[in-house]
């Protein structure tokens, strides 16, 4: 599952991705211009006290992969081909809008950012609506369902409303998918803030642009964070409280991200590894199963399932077992978020 981390000129995008990364404190700063790759592992207090408990080998968070995608032509004169190639290859978008004067002096406008960047995804979505709809009038198609699902569209697009605020049947999610509608994708608006106001909500003005766009938003300031991953653990506590903060929005920021890919973790537990799986909300125990080993999927039989709450309450595994909270699950349990898996299996 990847996140595209996109925005306009001077947005502060490629300085927030290698704060998050932790690159520029490698020594593998990413090139501005390109298409950009890093893996960011979430934190997760779970994870950290099952590790407590067990003393494994070796401790796995999940993790979110991040595209920084480069900046497509000037607002208003659409998007350029090579963002437009590296948006229709994520699930999700994070949009950095600026919420600090230009290097010109110029205001910010970070709902305005909001704004221009969905409208031009929606005027990507328009045109290969339109295109489509025109083929199948030539082939006198009007009466077919596709025609009546895409019309539907069409005028939802034509109000300049992206496709993410409509309700979509399941029927409909699979009938559309190859399409690839970029306004569908879920959007999560990061205003990055001067260092004055870095412990400050999301001005109003942008979380109700945010709000009418279907997306969510928060405030953070890059250049902050970009200190923070340079400094040593122990430093960060004062740095942070001297700016007001309690903790680095890096980790307020990855949970939102995670959150808008639908995903949900589930753990494998024992001496050698503690382990988080990030799998889509909803998805059944074969296909978690399939998270960790593709032969587990093929001869899945059941899954012994604690949820974390309940093992921790217990305090073990056999006083989980003891007290009713471990149960066995067949193929057609949907995995929740905390889940403890065994999985037993076949091959």
């Amino acid at each position: 599952m990847k996140a595209g981390l996109v925005g306009f000129a001077q947005s502060g995008k490629t300085t927030l991705f290698n704060a998050l990364t932790g690159l520029r404190k490698a020594g593998g700063a990413v090139a501005r211009g390109q298409v950009n790759l890093g893996s960011i592992k979430v934190p997760d207090p779970r994870i950290d006290a099952l590790s407590a408990i067990f003393k494994p080998k070796k401790t796995t968070y999940a993790e979110v992969r991040f595209v920084d995608v480069p900046g497509g032509a000037g607002k208003g004169s659409g998007l350029d081909a090579d963002a437009l190639r590296a948006l229709a290859e994520v699930d999700a978008f994070c949009l950095v809008a600026r919420g600090f004067p230009g290097v010109d002096g110029s205001a910010a406008d970070p709902a305005q950012e909001v704004r221009d960047f969905d409208a031009e995804l929606v005027l990507n979505d328009l045109g290969i609506v339109e295109k489509r709809l025109e083929r199948l009038r030539k082939e006198q198609q009007k009466g077919s369902g596709e025609y009546h699902e895409l019309e539907r569209l069409h005028g939802q697009l034509d109000q300049g409303l992206p496709l993410r605020t409509m309700t979509w049947s399941d029927a409909e999610a699979k009938e559309l998918a190859h399409f690839s509608f970029l306004s569908r994708q879920p959007l999560l608006v990061v205003v990055n803030v001067g260092e004055e106001v870095a412990a400050a909500p999301p001005p109003p003005e942008v979380e109700a642009a945010a709000r009418e766009r279907g997306a969510r938003v928060l405030a953070l300031c890059a250049l902050v964070e970009a200190e923070i991953a340079e400094l040593d653990p122990a430093e960060q506590p004062e740095f942070l409280r001297s700016i007001g903060l309690v903790e680095p929005a890096r980790a307020r920021f990855l949970h939102a991200a995670y959150a808008l890919l639908d995903l949900v973790s589930f753990f494998t537990v024992g001496e050698d590894e503690v382990r988080a799986w990030p799998i889509r909300r909803g998805d059944r125990a074969p296909r978690a199963a399939g998270r960790i080993h593709s032969d587990l999927e093929r001869g899945f039989i059941r899954a012994e399932v604690t949820h974390y709450d309940d093992f921790i309450a217990a305090g073990s595994e056999a006083k989980a077992r003891q007290g009713g909270k471990l149960r066995l699950e067949g193929k057609e349990y949907v995995v929740k978020d905390g889940d403890i898996l065994n999985i037993r299996f076949a091959v």
